[in-house]
């Protein structure tokens, strides 16, 4: 690994993560959340919508941050 891959990668749970990407992921996750947090109805709804916005916020990115990991598989006999 470069110095340059270095610098943007850090290091979430012992696996490197890119900081745009999971700067990125956390930008929508919260504005999904919060968005769903701010139209809920009732005084009653308001985490249910929220949760529903952050498992909708998860999805989105997952769509757009792909992954950049490469697995092989090697038959060890």
């Amino acid at each position: 690994m470069s110095a340059e891959d270095k610098k943007e990668n850090i290091e979430v749970w012992e696996d490197l993560v890119h900081i745009k990407d999971l700067t990125i992921s956390l930008a929508i996750c919260s504005v999904t959340s919060l968005g769903g947090y701010l139209i809920a109805p009732d005084s009653q709804q308001p985490l249910i919508y929220g949760l529903i916005g952050a498992v909708s916020g998860f999805i989105i990115s997952t769509i757009i941050v792909t992954p950049k990991r490469n697995f092989s598989y090697t038959d060890e006999e």
